[in-house]
């Protein structure tokens, strides 16, 4: 079975912020606006991370699959891609984390 990305979950989104509303969640909260498609994603935020605390291993994953999902959603009610995303840690990738945080706060 090949493995499922978030590349694949960045298309499914493309794909369904390209067809109709009423047969698509994500469609649905394209429609609403990206306030509420952030909106949507702080909620599924907070909940990965009560499900961390909690120490609740199937609860988290499932929440992580709803962050990834919202934040995909949310990047593009913003016209941001997957793509650009991955551009900017690209560009982060030749620092440490630290040298790379503090490269951030000059800017």
């Amino acid at each position: 079975m090949p493995r499922f990305t978030i590349h694949d979950l960045a298309a499914i989104v493309d794909a369904r912020a390209a067809s109709g509303g009423e047969a698509s969640y994500t469609r649905k909260l394209l429609d609403k606006g990206a306030e509420h498609c952030a909106k949507k994603f702080g909620e599924e935020a907070v909940e990965t991370v009560i499900a961390a605390i909690e120490n609740n291993r199937e609860h988290l994953i499932a929440e992580s699959a709803d962050v990834l999902f919202h934040l995909l959603v949310l990047l593009k009610s913003r016209g941001i891609s997957l793509g650009d995303v991955e551009a900017a840690l690209a560009q982060r990738t030749g620092m440490s984390g630290l040298e790379e945080k503090a490269a951030r706060k000059r800017d």
